[in-house]
């Protein structure tokens, strides 16, 4: 069967956080909010292995939010005092930490939840961090004043990170990056070299991911500006297809994007998006097989993975559950008809 796996988050229960809301807040505190995190992952594992999910995650239970959490080991970085600032180019407004001294990690940081992952599932496993790029774009900085700088040096913690987490034993590394998909300029001068710090030494396998954002109304406002053809990895896919990077992560089904743009990535893995995380309706596996199909006339059988959009963190959980469900019926199905 094609593999499939997620992007990335899942909805948190009720009894761990808020629901339905992309930066929620915690039900519980101290030992308590300790065990109420693991406590879902292992429900989430479990509803992927019976989805019949290739690839587990952890649906980042443990993170408030895919980039803070990374930030919260991260020494010179001041969340006492968050500051109001525009996200992704100004999309949308946030309050964000400010980054005040010179960072340094305080120690492991994703440790307790990917070895719980590795210790709950006999399948391969994925384990996801922010990209530099798109932590320099959801953090105020007052002391580095030079985007690339920071970037670099949020890529030396990252990468510290990565290589415990491959010690670990997680067989996926990826790298979140949707900022790639705002400042296409800044890919090829700093992003993708800060990427590539970032991955550096690692010999499990390397995924990035780029998409147009989770499925709230900030980011369905800017998809309708975008037109009727979406051609913004055409500007990032060739330079990842020259990078060291193993995996693509890219939004399909549902979307503006030509499917032609997959073939620009020649050469590498494509986590082809066949599940729309910014729709409460669920796919039929026949819409999964469709998108699974077209992706097919652009990307070698052996290099396609069945993926969502983007990650699921602000979607009800019933839906969530329903759409993994679609996901793998429909690679399923798309291996039936298509040998």
């Amino acid at each position: 069967m094609f593999r499939t796996a997620i992007a990335g988050s899942l909805p948190k229960p009720g009894w761990l956080a808020e629901t339905n809301k992309l930066w929620p807040k915690w039900s519980h505190e101290g030992d308590a909010l300790k065990q109420a995190k693991l406590d879902a992952t292992l429900m989430w594992i479990k509803a992927q292995e019976d989805a019949g999910l290739t690839t587990i995650g952890d649906g980042e239970q443990s993170r408030q939010h895919f980039v803070h959490g990374f930030l919260e080991q991260v020494d010179g970085i001041d969340f006492e005092h968050k500051v109001e600032m525009g996200i992704r180019a100004d999309r949308y407004k946030a309050m964000v930490p400010q980054v005040v001294a010179p960072l340094k990690l305080r120690g492991r940081v994703h440790e307790a939840e990917a070895r719980f992952l590795r210790a709950h599932t006999t399948r391969k496993v994925k384990f996801t961090l922010p990209g530099p790029m798109t932590i320099v774009d959801t953090v105020a900085d007052r002391h580095y004043g030079d985007r690339a700088e920071l970037a670099y040096a949020f890529a030396e913690l990252l990468n510290q990170e990565a290589l415990a987490l491959q010690a670990d034993g997680v067989d996926i590394v990826q790298f979140d990056e949707p900022a790639f998909n705002v400042y296409m300029d800044e890919v090829a001068t700093w992003g993708i070299g800060a990427l590539e710090r970032a991955a550096l030494g690692l010999t499990c396998t390397t995924a990035v991911h780029i998409c147009y954002g989770y499925g709230i109304q900030a980011n369905l406002d800017w998809k309708k500006t975008l037109g009727d053809q979406w051609r913004q990895y055409e500007r990032v896919f060739p330079v990842l297809a020259k990078s060291s990077i193993d995996q693509v992560s890219l939004e399909c089904i549902h979307s503006h994007v030509p499917p032609d743009l997959m073939a620009l990535l020649k050469g590498k893995d494509v986590m082809v998006g066949v599940i729309d995380v910014a729709s409460d309706e669920v796919e039929t596996p026949e819409a999964v097989a469709e998108a699974i199909a077209n992706a097919l006339r652009f990307v070698p059988r052996e290099r396609l993975i069945a993926c969502t959009n983007c990650g699921m963190a602000p979607m009800d959980r019933a839906i969530a559950m329903a759409k993994l469900e679609a996901l793998t019926r429909g690679a399923e199905l798309a291996q039936r008809k298509t040998t």
